[in-house]
Formats: structure tokens, sequence, C-alpha cells
């Protein structure tokens, strides 16, 4: 997307640092705030907020197992990351999970993260959501819609 575009969607929308903007990740396509910066480190995509408050890392994969169903999927990611206190969803049409955990920062404040993952058998995907506690009112709403934005895409729709 050109620089231009993208200054000229975050104008419209008003100027805020929250106005959403489509973007995709391999096959995956999600609605990102437009104003955040995104960098590529190791094949996941950071989105930084221009406040430094919080940031989210989206990755994508694919299923190393033909004919897997969907919610298999997901239910085998959420048991490989910590089995416990996920709340099943659908994203996208799709089956998927979201799981909210608090922890100890460095700085001797709380850091929430919010991290949802899916799967449609074929791709899977995860968004992983860390803010200053002290700052959720702020970042929880931002976290819900970019995780409730997947869509996979596919060849031919």
């Amino acid at each position: 997307m050109m620089l231009g575009t993208l200054l000229t969607m975050v104008v419209a929308a008003g100027g805020s640092a929250d106005a959403l903007a489509n973007f995709q990740v391999k096959n995956v396509a999600i609605q990102v705030p437009a104003a955040w910066q995104r960098t590529v480190e190791d094949g996941t995509t950071k989105f930084l907020a221009p406040s430094g408050d919080a940031y989210f890392l989206v990755d994508v994969g694919a299923v190393q197992t033909a004919g897997m169903k969907a919610q298999v999927c997901v239910d085998k990611i959420t048991a490989g990351i910590g089995g416990t206190g996920w709340e099943k969803l659908k994203v996208g049409g799709q089956p998927a999970a979201k799981r909210l955990d608090s922890d100890q920062s460095t700085n001797g404040g709380v850091v929430d993260t919010v991290t949802y993952v899916g799967c449609d058998g074929k791709t899977t995907w995860s968004i992983v959501f860390f803010m200053e506690q002290a700052k959720k009112a702020r970042f929880s709403a931002v976290a819900d819609k970019v995780g409730a934005s997947v869509k996979i895409l596919r060849a031919g729709k």
C-alpha cells in the first residue's frame, strides 16, 4: 500500500490512531490500526501503537496434517499453548479461540495479553496483543476489533 493512500485513509477517518485499514499477511486478511508502525521479523508481523503502550504480533502458518477439521485444529493449537481459559469463537466463519492473560512486567506494572488463534483446516493464524493493563480501557476494544476481523482468503473466492 502506498504511504499516500495510508495517510489519506487516516485523515479521512478523522485522523484517529485506531482507524482500521485492510492488511494481508500471506493468505489472511485483517483489519489493523492504520497509524500503527509495522515491522516484520522472522516471519512475524508486528504492529506497534504510536504511543508505544501496546503492540500485537500476527503469525500465519499452514496445517501440517491434510484433511484436519477446523475445530480439531483450533483445539490442538489451544492445547499446545496452555489448554485452559480459552473462549471458543467463530472468526471469519471459522473456529477460533481467545484468551486473556495478565503478567507482571519488568517495569513493575501489569501487562495484559489477549491471544486470538484460529484455523480453517488448512491455514492457522494467531494474533497476540500486548498492552499495559493501565491502558486497557484504551486498547482492549482495538484488540477485539483486530482479532474479530480475520478472514482467510482462498483462491477463486
